[in-house]
């Protein structure tokens, strides 16, 4: 039984990289699906797994296997996946673009990440009013200026705060990684 325990661990690999897109994802289950750029790689690789949260510009980490669907082709099925808080100008533009945050889409995060750096989440959360110097393409109405919600800001710092993104809504003292059994087919 102990022989088969440590196959197991020994056939699993580990996976890291930046998520280029959340192809799919299931709130009520937390099953996803990534297209990641991993490193070491030179296309995007697909990983199938489990978190409760997950956006496109984090960075996550995966332990599991490569399995060949007859579908959808080579894909990493990962059994434990961990995220992370993005932290270069690339990958929070792209987590800001990912309209996670309401108010904030892919054009106006760039000029975000353009005016304020990697403390734009700092911004956001403790400072919301200096986001308006920051002129955005288009109102959200004719005459209306746009608003970030005061919500909308604590979640994002909630979001970025933590050690595991995925994890953002849950309380603070919850664990940093997701994992749940795997279920194909």
């Amino acid at each position: 039984m102990a022989r088969a325990a440590s196959q197991t661990s020994e056939d699993s690999e580990v996976l890291a990289g930046l998520v280029e897109r959340v192809v799919f994802h299931s709130p009520e289950t937390g099953f996803c699906v990534l297209k990641v750029e991993a490193r070491g790689r030179r296309e995007p690789v697909t990983i199938v797994g489990h978190a409760p949260l997950i956006s496109a510009g984090e960075f996550v980490q995966a332990s599991g296997s490569w399995a060949n669907d007859r579908t959808h082709g080579l894909q990493f099925r990962a059994s434990f996946l961990k995220a992370t808080a993005p932290t270069t100008p690339a990958a929070i533009e792209k987590y800001l673009g990912s309209r996670m945050i309401r108010g904030i889409g892919p054009v106006y995060a760039k000029k975000l990440v353009a005016a304020f750096g990697d403390s734009v989440f700092d911004v956001i959360e403790n400072n919301p009013g200096s986001l308006r110097r920051v002129p955005a393409s288009a109102p959200s109405a004719p005459g209306r200026s746009r608003r970030i919600g005061r919500r909308s800001a604590r979640s994002a710092r909630s979001c970025c705060s933590c050690t595991n993104m995925a994890s953002a809504p849950r309380a603070p003292s919850a664990s940093t990684s997701f994992t749940a059994p795997m279920r194909y087919g």
